[in-house]
């Protein structure tokens, strides 16, 4: 049996975060990743073309800054290289143990500690930090006869590189941002690429460009020089809130930039109106891309705007009935993302699973904290997603208010801390107020961002200085402290 103070699982941005704040108070903690190396999202996406849509100034730690970025926007290889370089940096190696998948975690009332099973053996902790991150267990459709086909079968995040795809016949599913990252490269290599599109997603000019040798040298002479640059993207990304979280009729600015866009780029009328999204734009994802449309238009490649009804032996089914021959299937569907996985493996102090005391609406207090389970938090949990900007700022202040809740259970000698019905309660009831009237809400689209009973359970609706200024600025009515037995 293995004992920490602090068992945090997953090693992606969130466990590095998490794992630094508890640093700073010499809490001892231990780190449990599943993969052979830390990176998280970024460890388990290596798909051609595989880059973060949000801008590398942003997209990094803001108390580790990387001078070197190649891009404005990063691509995974380096994004995964700079994760590693802050574990080293931070020291966090020796708390690390790579290949241990957790299996299930129970709450011992009587011990008040957390008992977590894994492949690796068992562990007992004080406190338990889910650090999984809402992209960990990829989703695959639920379409008859997929497990029929006896062809090559992929999801996006769990890339077949031993598969060439040079004259193959391929079918991709789904329209999503991994998607159009990958299918311009793909239709490079297929001999045919069929594209299903459920509903069609609105594209934006993407203004990446390398960064210079001189620029680099600048931020790494110049660190405020960077800090500057990160505060200009933070702005101008927050700019969108006024559109997506206040006044979604401002919208239509950006989505006449997203039109001219793709009449630029696409000539024939038919296809265009095929490509026209019906909703409005922010209410899904919005994806930069100057590849999608040409890709879309090569010779080989055919767009299905329809979704698909069946899977065989050695084709695919569109909703017309319409068959289609193919060597392989890349699943571009996304991820178990309301129906957070690990709430599958965690249960309450009177043994209910998460996953059945949500009843298929997630919620939480800040994302972070659930009654009932005490001594348990996790990152990036409900309504602390984003449609605009960086995750890493998100990730930072509940990080922060982690380290605040085991500070407060340290210096109170208690033997556990929970949120309180009534804290937990009043946000949510905040949350959906501030949803209502969102692009989310009225935007006309039907999302990943809404769980099994319709409730956007994913997106944070205001400003996300907001919730950092509320995740760190600790609230000592929001929890109760139990004694220690």
């Amino acid at each position: 049996m293995n004992h920490t103070t602090v068992l945090i699982v997953g090693g992606g941005f969130s466990g590095i975060a998490v794992a630094r704040a508890l640093l700073a108070d010499k809490t001892d903690f231990v780190i449990l990743e599943r993969e052979p190396d830390t990176g998280g999202v970024w460890q388990s996406n290596t798909y051609p073309g595989c880059t973060c849509d949000v801008p590398s100034h942003l997209y990094s730690f803001s108390f580790a800054p990387n001078p070197d970025w190649s891009s404005t926007y990063s691509p995974q290889p380096e994004i995964r290289a700079y994760l590693r370089r802050c574990v080293e940096q931070f020291g966090l190696l020796p708390h690390l143990r790579f290949g241990v998948d957790v299996l299930a975690a129970r709450w011992d009332e009587s011990e008040q500690r957390w008992h977590v099973t894994t492949n690796e053996g068992d562990w007992i902790a004080h406190v338990l930090v889910s650090a999984v991150g809402p992209l960990t267990e990829p989703k695959l459709p639920d379409v008859p006869g997929i497990d029929r086909f006896r062809g090559t079968t992929m999801h996006s995040a769990r890339w077949d590189h031993g598969y060439d795809l040079t004259g193959k016949r391929v079918a991709s599913v789904g329209t999503g941002a991994s998607a159009i990252q990958y299918v311009p490269h793909v239709a490079k290599q297929a001999d045919t690429l069929y594209v299903f599109q459920r509903s069609a997603p609105w594209i934006t000019p993407h203004d990446k460009r390398s960064i210079t040798d001189a620029e680099r040298a600048a931020y790494r002479k110049r660190p405020r020089k960077q800090r500057f640059e990160r505060g200009k993207v933070y702005a101008g990304k927050e700019l969108l809130v006024l559109g997506m979280a206040k006044y979604p009729r401002l919208m239509k600015a950006l989505e006449g930039v997203a039109r001219k866009h793709m009449e630029r780029q696409v000539a024939d009328p038919e296809l265009r109106r095929a490509v026209t999204p019906d909703y409005t734009l922010g209410c899904k994802r919005i994806v930069p891309s100057n590849d999608w449309y040409p890709a879309l238009q090569r010779p080989n490649v055919e767009l299905v705007p329809r979704a698909l009804r069946e899977i065989r032996e050695h084709s695919v089914v569109d909703a017309d009935g319409v068959e289609r021959d193919v060597d392989a299937i890349i699943f571009g569907t996304g991820f178990h993302v309301t129906d957070i996985p690990f709430a599958d493996k965690v249960r309450d102090r009177g043994g209910a699973l998460m996953s059945d005391v949500w009843a298929g609406s997630p919620r939480a207090y800040l994302g972070v904290s659930v009654p009932g389970f005490p001594n348990f938090f996790m990152m990036l949990g409900p309504n602390s997603g984003l449609g605009h900007s960086s995750m890493v700022y998100m990730i930072e202040a509940q990080a922060e208010h982690v380290r605040l809740a085991v500070a407060a259970l340290a210096k109170a000698g208690a033997g556990s801390i929970e949120v309180t019905r009534a804290a937990h309660d009043s946000y949510n009831s905040d949350i959906d107020r501030k949803m209502a009237g969102t692009v989310w809400e009225v935007g006309g689209c039907r999302t990943f961002y809404q769980d099994a009973n319709g409730r956007n359970a994913t997106i944070y609706p205001d400003w996300t200085f907001r919730f950092r200024r509320q995740a760190i600025r600790w609230r000592p009515d929001a929890y109760t402290l139990e004694d220690a037995r």
